[in-house]
């Protein structure tokens, strides 16, 4: 059942015609909106939440985003080691991450179009199932030691990835003007909390299944989902889902204005993933351990989204881009240490330097994109895709021509 808006109700009398575009539609829930969102106390939805420093739901979607990075963060741990062990030629070891992240490529434009159509509810447990399917099949697929069926897996984990990772944009556009780039900080940032649970949570999986490490690693990826699953059905209802016609109504997208920040967040993703893939095959070669290689990549998971509280004030202090292109050094640096790394600590550290530029590039182009390009979904969902693809060359540069 929908609402009609108000606005929708005043035009009929005037222009029927025009009024005509602003009704529901097939695939369009135009004004449906649970308790909590404007109504009829706030004709415009804007008005509405004008007096709000964010959405309401930006502690759902924080809460959800610190749970799917937790789950990408255990993933992240099991891809690289057990490609390598898998793939029938050393060249495939990437492709179970690659597979990942096409997964959240293809993910993006749907997750833009389900968020928009169907409300926050519908879009986020669709997402979080899809993880779930995908934890459970890398289990599998772990267990009777199957290539393909654990590449599969990890691509419908990857679409997971895709939707969660559309969480910030969704706290940005559930916000005023003045406040989404806050909003959009405070949902990154929790992806710290899901780094500092990591550590622990793949202790105790070593610690309970030591025999099948991997495989158990995987299941816990796919728990964590269904707590993702659970937060999306229980929790989100109490979000606003705000009139089709409220990210429409500000001035219409600046394209011109998408290409350097696009540019800049793709370099970054390059070389973070790039660094990422390669370094749990570098130090496996090097005698270091599955637990302390898991131990790293939590670390770098932490280092990955701790910094984005305190991008906000970089930003405001040296301009979006200019804190990018920060981020950008850092990475080039963590390569540098990365290249001369032959032990436990070099390695950590190059990981955490790589990850808190990918952060300060990341966010300082989003920052950059929200305030001039005026982002419809549209837009947001073609960055991500960007991302995206650069996280792919960057995985297939780690798998064919960097030393591993």
């Amino acid at each position: 059942m929908t609402v009609l808006d108000p606005r929708v109700s005043r035009s009929l009398a005037k222009a029927p015609a025009e009024a005509d575009a602003g009704l529901a539609r097939a695939g369009r829930l135009a004004c449906f909106c649970p308790p909590g969102a404007p109504t009829s106390g706030a004709p415009y939805p804007s008005e509405a939440i004008e007096g709000e420093r964010w959405s309401p739901g930006v502690a759902t979607l924080a809460a959800g985003f610190a749970l799917s990075v937790l789950s990408q963060s255990l993933a992240l741990g099991v891809l690289p080691l057990a490609g390598r062990l898998l793939a029938p030629d050393p060249h495939w070891m990437a492709a179970p991450y690659v597979a990942m992240l096409l997964g959240a490529a293809a993910a993006t434009f749907p997750a833009s179009f389900l968020l928009d159509a169907f409300g926050r509810r519908a879009a986020l447990a669709l997402g979080a199932s899809l993880g779930v399917a995908g934890g459970l099949i890398m289990a599998w697929a772990l267990t009777v030691n199957l290539f393909a069926p654990f590449c599969l897996g990890a691509f419908w984990l990857g679409v997971a990835q895709g939707f969660s990772l559309f969480y910030r944009h969704e706290a940005a556009l559930g916000s005023t003007a003045t406040s989404r780039a806050r909003s959009a900080l405070i949902v990154f940032g929790s992806g710290a909390l899901a780094g500092l649970a990591g550590p622990a949570l793949a202790w105790q999986v070593a610690r309970t299944a030591p025999a099948s490490l991997f495989a158990a690693t995987a299941l816990a990826a796919a728990l964590t989902q269904v707590l993702v699953l659970a937060l999306a059905i229980f929790a989100t209802a109490r979000a606003p889902v705000l009139p089709h016609g409220f990210t429409g109504a500000g001035p219409r997208p600046d394209w011109g204005a998408f290409i350097a920040p696009s540019g800049i967040a793709a370099l970054a993703w390059f070389g973070m993933t790039a660094a990422m893939v390669a370094a749990p095959g570098a130090m496996a070669g090097c005698g270091i351990g599955a637990p302390l290689v898991f131990s790293a990549i939590s670390w770098h998971v932490v280092a990955m989204y701790a910094p984005a509280f305190f991008t906000g004030f970089f930003a405001r202090r040296l301009g979006a881009l200019t804190t990018a292109a920060l981020g950008l050094t850092l990475i080039a640096l963590a390569w540098a240490i990365e290249s001369a790394a032959n032990d436990y600590w070099r390695f950590a550290s190059a990981l955490i330097v790589v990850a808190i530029g990918w952060c300060l590039a990341t966010a300082g182009a989003s920052l950059r994109l929200y305030a001039r390009a005026s982002p419809s979904r549209g837009m947001l969902a073609a960055h991500d895709a960007v991302l995206f693809l650069s996280a792919i060359a960057g995985a297939m540069a780690a798998a064919w021509w960097l030393p591993v």
